[in-house]
């Protein structure tokens, strides 16, 4: 067993009777079909682990634990997660994305505040979504303390946790999460989570549409992560020599055309 937890990254949870909240490829890879998702932390459950969210992660547990984390804020949190969760005594953080709240596919304002009265951690997925790192001051505000803001009022409690969307952050955004009263920043980058690591720069490692029960088991026991993190490098110096946009429409073009 690794030094540490891994930390997981869902988004969407996909059923056979409901539309996604988006239709692209790059979307796609990472929904997880809802009954993939009960068979993945069953196994987990069987395997001695238990979920946690962020908060709890940082009270530097011991045993067998894995981060549980949904990016997004989509409906399918509250109707598949969370009572898979909840049944099999596990705990995650939520991170919304402010301004979704009430659109087709994702919570609407009266959901969020079930999700979080129903024990879910809410954390913020910055308002709009944007890649933080194009943006300038007064719209790294807006992203970053206004979507707290917003989700606080709604929940009517504290949101302390932040996660960047695409994973794309700097400086700059460290900076405004720091500013805006965050007390961690999540991004996609592949590692396991210990006493030493920075909590504004902690990893997280994406579940995708094709990940087997046993894999996660993998991940989740530390084996194989320095294969992902060589991975998550390699596209992350790609998108810095290439651009976001760019980046985008390459990857969406190979996407497609491997489907």
């Amino acid at each position: 067993m690794a030094n540490g937890i891994a930390v997981l990254m869902y988004h969407e949870l996909q059923s056979a009777r409901r539309p996604l909240c988006h239709a692209d490829a790059g979307y796609r890879r990472y929904v997880v079909s809802a009954p993939a998702f009960r068979v993945q932390l069953e196994q987990l459950k069987a395997s001695g682990f238990s979920g946690v969210c962020i908060g709890d992660a940082l009270k530097g547990l011991t045993g067998k634990h894995v981060g549980l984390t949904f990016d997004d804020g989509c409906e399918s949190d509250l109707i598949f997660a969370a009572p898979a969760l909840n049944e099999l005594g596990f705990q995650a953080t939520y991170y919304i994305t402010a301004g979704c709240l009430g659109r087709s596919g994702y919570l609407t304002e009266s959901q969020l505040r079930e999700l979080s009265a129903g024990g879910g951690e809410i954390g913020c997925h910055s308002m709009t979504h944007p890649y933080l790192n194009e943006l300038d001051d007064t719209a790294l505000h807006d992203e970053i303390a206004g979507a707290k803001e917003r989700l606080e009022q709604v929940v009517g409690c504290p949101v302390e946790h932040f996660s960047c969307p695409g994973g794309r952050f700097n400086q700059r955004v460290v900076a405004k999460v720091k500013e805006a009263g965050y007390a961690t920043l999540a991004n996609s980058e592949p590692s396991l989570y210990s006493r030493e690591t920075d909590v504004y720069s902690i990893g997280r490692i994406p579940v995708l549409h094709n990940t087997e029960a046993s894999e996660l088991e993998r991940i989740c026991e530390g084996r194989g992560l320095w294969r992902r993190a060589l991975g998550q490098k390699i596209r992350s110096t790609t998108q810095k020599v290439v651009g976001n946009r760019l980046y985008d429409g390459l990857r969406s073009s190979l996407l497609s055309r491997s489907e």
